[in-house]
């Protein structure tokens, strides 16, 4: 049996390209069927986190037409940082990457961008921020993970037409779109389901950083939970690897979004230009309203709202849409 490549969608700079994905095992890794109802759809769910990995295999980028070789990690996880020797085209484009069984080649395309000139990028977390995950409450998290469907799963009133305005914000093209990036606590498991999702609804096309692979169905219980120092290092990389835009930060307040928003713009006091974090309770939280407030007082724009128009609304008041 063939093993499965599965690609992700990667980025280019004016010096640099990344690309990345994994390699399983055969009949791990298939196409998951999000449309079923309550207990096929639990099955699919619980298949994404039943994959087995392959170590050390053997992986080939097509570049500049020759074919770049790496092995991935133990996790079957592998990436490819290029450095560029000549100028690519902006926005998104393919990229092919390949192995080989029993002498047979298996050849994948994945996606990248160049994002186009710009001055703003986006940084955005996932669950409670635009899905509706239900991240404070474990237990209905997972029930609403299993049993509803793409199609049933909620997003945030107002999150869309909110998430357009900001891709194309400052642009005189339409066909231009703002670096888009969601980095979640998610693991990569999850990659098909997210970009289904965020397609589904028209959100912006981005890249995506994950939460490394899990394997077994103890790993499910604790999706998404855990250490969460893995976005900090994420969010860093990316205003490091893009310097000269304005970021704006979009997160929530179930877990640790306030404070890791905090030290980031601690760290890049003239990169980032706003922050907003979404309410998930009734009301405010103490701890979080210190970070924001923190924030605020280094000359970031911030918003700590309940409904997203109430987002759409500063977002036009500083300027950042129109």
């Amino acid at each position: 049996m063939k093993p499965v490549l599965k690609l992700y969608r990667g980025y280019a700079n004016d010096q640099e390209f990344i690309v990345f994905g994994h390699v399983f095992r055969p009949n791990t890794a298939g196409s998951y069927e999000f449309e079923k109802k309550r207990f096929k759809n639990a099955r699919s769910v619980l298949k994404m986190f039943l994959i087995k990995t392959i170590p050390n295999a053997d992986v080939y980028l097509e570049h500049n037409g020759i074919k770049i070789h790496t092995k991935s990690l133990d996790d079957g996880y592998f990436k490819f940082c290029i450095p560029l020797t000549e100028e690519f085209a902006y926005g998104w484009a393919d990229y092919y990457v390949s192995t080989f069984h029993d002498g047979e080649e298996i050849r994948e395309k994945g996606t990248y961008i160049r994002p186009p000139e710009g001055t703003l990028g986006f940084i955005s977390d996932i669950d409670d921020t635009f899905l509706v995950s239900h991240t404070r409450n474990l237990f209905k998290k997972l029930y609403i993970l299993l049993f509803r469907n793409i199609n049933s799963r909620k997003i945030f009133a107002d999150v869309v037409p909110h998430y357009q305005a900001l891709s194309t914000a400052g642009r005189n093209k339409k066909d231009e779109q703002n670096a888009f990036f969601y980095v979640s606590s998610s693991e990569w498991n999850l990659y098909s389901f997210i970009t289904k999702f965020t397609a589904k609804h028209d959100l912006p096309r981005a890249v995506l950083l994950l939460k490394d692979i899990k394997t077994s169905l103890m790993d499910f219980f604790v999706t998404g939970r855990g250490n969460h120092n893995h976005k900090f290092d994420k969010i860093k990389h990316i205003l490091e690897f893009y310097p000269h835009l304005q970021y704006t930060l979009l997160g929530d307040d179930s877990q640790h979004d306030p404070f890791l928003y905090e030290d980031v713009c601690k760290i890049f006091p003239v990169t980032v230009k706003a922050v907003y974090i979404r309410q998930t309770g009734k009301s405010k939280k103490s701890k979080a309203l210190v970070a924001v407030k923190n924030i605020e007082s280094m000359g970031v724009a911030t918003c700590y709202f309940k409904d997203s128009s109430e987002a759409i609304a500063h977002s036009k008041r500083i300027g950042l849409i129109q």
